[in-house]
């Protein structure tokens, strides 16, 4: 947590409040909460923030000076949020950037993170592309669906695993990854070249799937996260298997929810889910 739906919420929202908006200063609580750039920092002060884009879990600002660009890469890690408004804080301990803004929607960006497992990345161009190329796989909602299909034959290590890992494809994590797997009856232990055409077929389409209906729902908040407004998102009410260890199948096969651990929590149907 936050995952590629909760760090899309987190996109849509600044770039729909700060688009246009002026860094008139950037307040920085840790230093070490820089990983790369803090040499650089002064030159945001005065920037436009001219768009704002996702990789993965990641949300990049990207910041305008006469023609050249720069770009703050912000990493949400397990606990990471940016937020509006001081009230939605749920610790002022744990802010550790505050952007104040002018000519935008919002007069403040926050940056929380409690177990600073996140970090802020000050990059120019090429330092930011290869930063993308280093880090991030496909998009689970760009691949196409042949893409994807090469990418899974690959696989000759667990299916789960696979969506987990980020530079195979960008955005996954745990949550999300029980959740489709449940909902295409793969089983998560499942080799990925031993998976059919079709059955990789169907798996691309529930990922895509549960990904855009957990966007509309604003996200999973299972423990920390809102998103900048302050607003929690709503879709762990549509979880069917994530921490549903013990209950009923929701395909109401009358099995109940298993969880096995391996890297990560699985959780999976023993019916519904055969390996």
């Amino acid at each position: 947590m936050p995952e590629l739906p909760e760090a899309e919420v987190v996109r849509r929202q600044l770039d729909a409040a700060l688009r246009g908006a002026t860094i008139e200063h950037v307040w920085i609580g840790r230093k070490d909460i820089i990983r790369q750039g803090r040499e650089s920092l002064s030159w945001y002060s005065g920037t436009r923030l001219v768009d704002v884009r996702r990789h993965g879990k990641s949300v990049t600002l990207i910041c305008e000076r006469g023609e050249e660009k720069r770009f703050i890469i912000v990493e949400l890690g397990m606990t990471g949020l940016l937020l509006f408004a001081r009230e939605s804080v749920p610790s002022d301990k744990h802010v550790h950037v505050v952007m104040k803004l002018v000519n935008g929607r919002q007069p403040e960006l926050r940056y929380w993170n409690a177990r600073r497992f996140g970090r802020l990345h000050l990059l120019e161009r090429e330092a930011w592309m290869a930063y993308q190329q280093r880090r991030f796989g496909p998009d689970p909602l760009k691949v196409t669906k042949a893409e994807f299909v090469t990418l899974i034959k690959s696989c000759r290590g667990r299916v789960k695993a696979l969506l987990l890992n980020q530079r195979r494809l960008a955005g996954i994590g745990n949550i999300y990854a029980n959740e489709t797997l449940f909902r295409s009856g793969i089983h998560p232990h499942t080799r990925g070249r031993h998976l059919s055409k079709r059955k990789i077929g169907l798996l691309f389409d529930e990922m895509q799937a549960t990904l855009v209906q957990a966007i509309h729902a604003g996200g999973s908040s299972i423990q920390s996260f809102v998103a900048p407004d302050g607003n929690p998102g709503q879709f762990q009410e549509h979880h069917r298997v994530y921490q549903k260890t013990g209950a009923l199948c929701p395909n109401g096969c009358h099995a109940r929810i298993r969880r096995v651990v391996t890297e990560r929590s699985s959780f999976f149907c023993p019916t519904c889910q055969k390996r």
